[in-house]
């Protein structure tokens, strides 16, 4: 996977682009040596979002199955939000 600096995905912007959608290869974005963002294809992302509402579904429909002392729907959503850090 190609890991580039911001500058360097400035210049060629499109190339990079154009490699997550055809290729289907994520390039991974730096700044200042550190990992902050990365150029995915759209069916990736969506992929993402599915995979994470899915999951929350199932922690919230575990957590209704255990009703035992009753668990806030704030703590629900602080762990699983926590979980996808």
């Amino acid at each position: 996977m190609p890991i580039e600096s911001i500058r360097d995905v400035r210049a060629h912007l499109a190339e990079v682009v154009e490699r997550a959608d055809r290729d289907d290869l994520p390039t991974v974005i730096t700044r200042r040596g550190k990992e902050v963002a990365a150029v995915v294809s759209i069916e990736v992302l969506r992929k993402y979002q599915q995979w994470e509402e899915r999951e929350i579904n199932r922690i919230i429909d575990e957590r209704m199955a255990n009703r035992s002392a009753g668990i806030p729907i704030e703590d629900v959503m602080k762990e699983t939000l926590a979980r996808s850090e």
